[in-house]
Parts: C-alpha cells; sequence; structure tokens
C-alpha cells in the first residue's frame, strides 16, 4: 500500500491510463475503422495520448475541484 498522501497522484495515474486509453481507442477505430486498428497502432497513440494525459489531470483536477466548489450548495 502506498501512503494516503499520494492518494491524488494515484487518482490522476489510474484515471488518465483509463481516459487516454478509452479515448485514443475510439479515435483510432474513428480514423482506420475497426478491421484496420492492430494493437500496436492503438499503444502507439494510447502511449503519446496518456504522457499528455498524466501531467494534464494533475494540473487540471485541482482547477475543476474549485470550480466546482464555487458552484456547488454547501451541505446544511
Amino acid at each position: 500500500m502506498i501512503p494516503a498522501r499520494f492518494a491524488p497522484i494515484a487518482f490522476g495515474f489510474f484515471l488518465s491510463l483509463i481516459m487516454s486509453g478509452l479515448i485514443s481507442g475510439v479515435s483510432t477505430i474513428s480514423a482506420l475503422g475497426v478491421a484496420a486498428v492492430l494493437s500496436s497502432i492503438w499503444l502507439k497513440a494510447w502511449l503519446s495520448s496518456w504522457l499528455v494525459a498524466f501531467p494534464s489531470v494533475l494540473i487540471v483536477a485541482p482547477i475543476a475541484r474549485r470550480i466546482v466548489g464555487r458552484l456547488v450548495k454547501p451541505p446544511a
């Protein structure tokens, strides 16, 4: 188990891993078609997407939390 202080980084890691995999898969299939998509083509697309997604999530998530915090009414 990792220490709790690393939870935001671990969350960003897994969120970016899953989301970039899904989005790169959809984009690759959309561009090339199901029959043309080889796992190596998708894997290359996913890796380049994840390299951008991981640091982006770490930067954007706290900003998004602050925006949501300002829009959501606090509990009574």
